[in-house]
């Protein structure tokens, strides 16, 4: 076999005492797609900011082309021929899509940018490459799959020799994720060193030619060929125990009517929608990317203006507008984009569980009673299982899934919580952490609350759900209980075809 093109040797990475990465060792051959899988913590994020030059290894080296490399920022990656799709997207949101695509490499003339050839070579590349996006919108409006794609785009017109995706499809539709699996077996046969991440065994199978297993900082194993491993071993790898069903689903019984929508509208989902959840009930919402979904969360919980309609919890009325007056009521949202809307990314994993629960009893005269806010904290962590060092530790070097257990530890911190809305709570988490969120899920519901689940994953709303409601256009167009949910009925509900 031929000389990797890429080599890791022996690559270590610590964070205050926590060792990120322990050396690790693998390589990636060029015209192959490499994944990497492991469980949120694993390791694998930080590797590839320490490919892109975002990180400095503490130990082992970096093998490009044969040649060690040092990067000492994301310029000298970019300069090496390397590019790297983070899963956090890095984008200037007042800027336009031509703009954040050739960022830095902007065509000039006499030495000012030519805005002119710039959307022409935009405009150009995309109608190529299949992608439906407006060369002169700017980032701010549009949506976070809209978004992803443009950091797509901006890899992949880089012309890198080794490109690395990091949960490329957690926020795309199916068939902005089909444009994605077209371009990237199309980088392959030209001759690209691709390295791909996603929790979604069936992209691996369907783009990967070997992957490497990660836990715990470290790499377990190396499996040379995908498709000759079987998924319960690639979970069992990753995890660490045998996973057999991720949904594991928890029937209970289910009250009356609890939480119910009356015929609510707003500026950015202008159909009147109804429809009610029961106490104890788990409700899945699906639909294609632009049905409605997180904008009639969103008028739920008051975070956008209504239009028209009332929300009603327990036959009455709640009273006021906007989140603070849903929070009070024991409405409560995990919001789709935890990085924008959902963390203080600034603060400690103490801050960002204790913010909401304060207004209680956690008071103390002017000062806050550390104490109290400490144990709960260390209460969730444990509760949770959130991966970290300490309660102090700052909520942005978390990885996405203990993020996200974190937000849900806020809400679960919450004494009045009656309605529990998730929108997309598991998207680019593992299949260890999925079934940990799940559990939390049931152990809500059986409280007597109501669950909301947002999902663009099928499989998810098939398992988890009592009763599946979809949406098409901004509008629900129909709802099904478990025992007549099923991939076709939904689907056809979503793509307005006779059910």
């Amino acid at each position: 076999m031929t000389l990797a093109y890429l080599q890791f040797d022996q690559v270590s990475k610590n964070f205050a005492g926590v060792r990120a990465l322990s050396g690790v060792s693998f390589e990636a051959h060029a015209g192959t797609v490499h994944g990497l899988l492991g469980e949120n913590g694993a390791g694998k994020s930080t590797l590839l900011k320490i490919l892109g030059g975002q990180y400095r290894p503490d130990g082992g080296r970096l093998v490009v082309g044969g040649k060690v490399c040092q990067f000492g920022s994301a310029a000298d990656a970019i300069a090496a021929g390397i590019a790297v799709i983070h899963q956090e997207l890095q984008y200037v949101p007042e800027l336009t899509v031509t703009e954040n695509i050739l960022m830095g490499r902007l065509p000039t003339r006499l030495g000012i940018v030519n805005k002119k050839e710039a959307r022409r070579i935009v405009a150009e590349r995309l109608t190529e490459m299949g992608v439906d996006l407006d060369p002169d919108a700017r980032l701010i409006d549009l949506s976070i799959a809209q978004r992803q794609m443009v950091e797509i785009c901006k890899a992949v017109m880089q012309n890198a020799q080794i490109i690395a995706f990091d949960e490329p499809t957690s926020s795309l539709s199916h068939l902005e994720s089909e444009v994605l699996f077209r371009l990237v077996r199309e980088l392959r046969a030209n001759g690209k060193t691709l390295i791909y991440i996603s929790h979604r065994l069936e992209e691996l199978y369907a783009l990967c030619d070997t992957c490497t297993i990660f836990r715990d900082g470290k790499k377990i194993v190396t499996h040379p060929v995908m498709a000759q491993v079987q998924r319960d071993t690639l979970i069992r790898d990753m995890v660490g125990r045998d996973v057999t069903d991720i949904y594991d689903y928890r029937p209970r019984e289910v009250g009356e009517d609890r939480l119910k929508i009356v015929a609510l509208s707003g500026k950015d989902s202008p159909e009147a929608n109804n429809f009610s959840v029961k106490r104890g009930e788990i409700v899945g919402f699906f639909g294609l990317v632009g049905a409605g979904r997180t904008e009639l969360m969103r008028l739920l919980y008051g975070a956008d203006q209504r239009l028209s309609g009332k929300v009603e919890l327990d036959g009455v009325a709640v009273a006021g507008s906007g989140p603070s007056a849903a929070i009070d009521a024991g409405i409560v949202l995990c919001p789709e984009d935890r990085k924008e809307q959902g963390i203080l990314a600034q603060a400690s994993i103490s801050e960002n569980i204790n913010i909401s629960c304060r207004r209680h009893d956690l008071l103390g005269g002017l000062f806050l009673r550390h104490k109290k806010e400490a144990a709960l904290a260390d209460a969730f962590i444990q509760r949770l299982r959130i991966k970290t060092p300490n309660r102090d530790q700052e909520i942005r070097l978390l990885s996405g899934g203990n993020q996200q257990k974190v937000i849900l530890a806020r809400w679960l911190a919450e004494p009045g919580m009656k309605v529990l809305i998730l929108d997309e709570p598991t998207r680019g988490i593992d299949v260890g952490a999925k079934n940990e969120i799940y559990r939390i899920i049931y152990e809500v519901a059986e409280r007597g609350c109501c669950v909301i689940v947002v999902s663009s994953e099928l499989p998810e709303v098939l398992g988890i759900s009592d009763r599946v409601v979809v949406m098409r256009d901004g509008k629900i167009s129909g709802q099904l209980d478990r025992a007549n949910a099923n991939e076709t009925a939904i689907l056809s509900l979503a793509l307005d075809k006779a059910a």
